[in-house]
Order: C-alpha cells, then structure tokens, then sequence
C-alpha cells in the first residue's frame, strides 16, 4: 500500500481505534448526560415549573428543590393536595402536582414558609 492512501477497515490486524493516538484532552471520554433535576437545591431554591410531556396530554405541576426528607415531603404533599383539591405524588424527591396550579402552589408554599420560585414559561 502506497504513503498517499490510509487503512479504512480491515479485518486483517483488528480494531483501527486502538492504534490511532487520541487527539485532545476528551477524546475518548464519553459525553455525560444533562439532567434536568436541580444539581443544588440550596444555591437554586425551590421552583415550580409545569410539565405535560410523557404523560399523555396531562399537565402536572412539579415542585423540585425542597429541602425536606421523604416523610415531611408526604405530609406537605398531603396539605397542598387537601388545599387544591386535587391529586399528587412525590417521584424522585419531587412534589408533582396534578394540573396546572403553579401561582395557587406558590402562594400556599409562601404560607408554609418556603421561598419559591416559578420555572419555565
């Protein structure tokens, strides 16, 4: 084989990707995930955003960023469902809310002494 012409594939000396040198500080390193979780709850602040996507045409409000364990996240789940009138669950250290009640949900969240903010449009 001629200097001019490079070595696409062969099946003769095996993977091409261990003999070529890696360019650049991340080749090789794969890319991470986004979360859309808040990475610090402490710095962020509580946020109520509403989400409908995956959940069949359904709007939800979710509350993340609470600084409260699972049994205190149950009983105030429990007082903004009785307060609303409607139904909920707390899914990955989130309150999700159903329907879109973000401004009742802040006002209710303001009573129980919680700073909090709206997310998203």
């Amino acid at each position: 084989m001629s200097d001019d012409r490079r070595l696409v594939y062969s099946t003769e000396h095996g993977s091409l990707d261990k003999a070529m040198p890696k360019r650049g500080k991340k080749a090789g390193k794969q890319s991470q995930k986004r979360t859309t979780a808040i990475q610090n709850p402490h710095k962020q602040g509580i946020r109520i955003r509403r989400e409908s996507k995956g959940r069949g045409g359904k709007t939800v409000s979710v509350i993340d960023g609470l600084p409260l364990d699972g049994p205190a996240l149950k009983s105030l789940l429990k007082q903004l469902k009785a307060a609303l009138g409607t139904g909920g669950a707390v899914k990955n250290g989130a309150l999700e809310i159903q329907g879109d009640h973000r401004e009742k949900l802040l006002l209710l969240l303001e009573k129980h002494g919680y700073k909090s903010k709206l997310a998203g449009g």
